[in-house]
């Protein structure tokens, strides 16, 4: 199938091994992906700020991107959970009668990786090898926008080789809510601090989630602490094979992969 990246702000700017790795998986499992460079952010954080109008850019640049894209695909449930809740929210506030059913159609054909893998493309167990004690933390937009449910979980059953522990008070929240961690510091350290612990409770060697964003507050925290836990995203680990195995700071396929992701045409200005 063709299937197009969004590969969202932070996998972006501060975590782009998650999108190869993305990529490396779609691939491997016969799929072609497609990045359009023209993307923009999805406008979450102008949304969950109060910014709708501001928003409206964004909305109508992934309307105008994606509408008539086969398949979405975006490692990150928070951003998926923007385009299906907060853009027809946005474009029926502030947009025409156009962009209200294009930002539908996309929201359709849009999934968090995890809902692509075991219900639209139908495969738990995609070839994985990852030799390591993990343990799951289901992000808060995942698991109560989304409703993902157990789907991270049943592909991290089906890894070769992977110690999968059970993460106590897993549906606690990390403490990170994008602009939450900055206004609300004590109470978002506190909130991280007892995630922290459940991790550490595990022995696990990784934490692993669907979100950068949660992985980036709970890693931060593990690396300050220095407390020998990682944070891993779930799609490095997918990507990870005995072949090709998970490297740090290197995404599997990142070196060895042979072709280059697809670039879509470039188009511009946004839906009338």
């Amino acid at each position: 199938m063709r299937i197009a990246l969004f590969i969202t702000c932070l996998a972006d700017a501060m975590f782009p091994d998650v999108g190869r790795a993305t990529t490396t998986l779609l691939r491997r499992l016969g799929h072609e992906v497609v990045f359009d460079a023209d993307q923009v952010c999805c406008g979450q954080m102008h949304v969950n700020t109060g910014y709708q109008a501001e928003a409206l850019p964004m909305v109508e640049r992934f309307a105008d991107l994606y509408a008539e894209a086969d398949l979405v695909v975006a490692p990150s449930g928070s951003c998926v959970g923007s385009v299906r809740h907060q853009h027809p929210l946005v474009a029926d506030r502030f947009g025409s009668r156009s962009l209200q059913r294009q930002t539908r159609k996309a929201a359709e054909h849009t999934y968090e990786l995890s809902e692509l893998l075991v219900d639209v493309l139908g495969v738990t167990d995609v070839g994985a090898h990852f030799p390591h004690r993990v343990t799951y933390h289901p992000t808060c937009h995942s698991l109560r926008m989304l409703r993902v449910g157990d789907k991270p979980l049943q592909l991290l059953r089906a890894v070769d080789a992977i110690d999968l522990v059970e993460l106590p008070g897993a549906d606690q929240c990390c403490g990170f809510g994008g602009t939450f961690a900055v206004k609300n510091a004590d109470t978002s350290t506190a909130m991280l601090v007892d995630k922290m612990r459940a991790v550490l409770d595990t022995g696990a060697e990784f934490c692993t989630a669907g979100d950068s964003s949660c992985l980036m507050h709970i890693g931060g925290g593990l690396s300050r602490a220095r407390a020998g836990a990682r944070t891993i995203h779930l799609a490095q680990i997918l990507a990870s094979t005995a072949e090709d195995p998970f490297q740090p700071d290197v995404a599997p396929g990142s070196v060895t992969a042979d072709a280059p992701v697809v670039a879509a045409p470039r188009r511009s200005g946004g839906v009338a």
